[in-house]
């Protein structure tokens, strides 16, 4: 079972529980996104071919991450007229994975596939927005730091009740230098003795 879909100016072809690199879609982790530009879908010795789209034919998706492509390098050049021009480009793409099927109004997959398909792709897209989370209490855990250090005590104080709110033990990091670090060179006294 298989159907070709347009989206972003191409044609994809996909199968229910595939996921598919798509470009960027306005839509959230985890959000049911449905392509109504069918243009045919194939199942069970069946084939319904759109003209140009299917009736009542339409591919449901759920977000399960977002991402970016290789970076590619755009390079003019005009001999003899001094003219070069260098530019990067990386393509923004939404991960879809693919859970229903449907032509004539009806769906194609059967119901538990479908479910089994919806819980595998809220499962990635939450893996996703854990990830997100936790660099954003990595970020934050490092502007406490800073704070602390540069003596900030009321945003240092601000930062740590935020850690706190996100479920991370907050506590403001202190200055101690462990005896390896103060048998440590530096480079005021890198190369010279300690008696000199």
């Amino acid at each position: 079972m298989y159907a070709v879909i347009e989206t972003g100016g191409k044609q994809y072809r996909v199968s229910p529980g595939q996921t598919v690199e798509v470009e960027l879609l306005p839509a959230e982790l985890g959000a049911t996104v449905a392509f109504d530009r069918v243009l045919l879908v194939s199942a069970e010795g069946n084939t319904f071919v759109g003209q140009p789209t299917v009736a009542g034919g339409s591919v449901i998706a759920t977000v399960a991450r977002e991402g970016r492509g290789k970076k590619i390098i755009v390079f003019k050049y005009h001999s003899k007229k001094r003219y070069r021009r260098t530019q990067g480009h990386r393509q923004d793409y939404t991960y879809l994975t693919v859970t229903d099927i449907q032509a004539e109004g009806k769906s194609l997959v059967p119901d538990d596939e479908r479910k089994r398909y919806e819980n595998q792709a809220r499962r990635a897209a939450n893996r996703v927005q854990r990830r997100l989370e936790g660099a954003d209490l990595a970020s934050a855990i490092d502007a406490l730091a800073f704070d602390a250090a540069v003596g900030n005590t009321a945003k240092a104080q601000a930062d740590a009740d935020e850690i706190e709110e996100a479920g991370a033990d907050a506590s403001i990091p202190e200055d101690e230098v462990s005896p390896e670090d103060e048998a440590k060179p530096t480079r005021k006294t890198r190369g010279k003795s300690k008696s000199e």
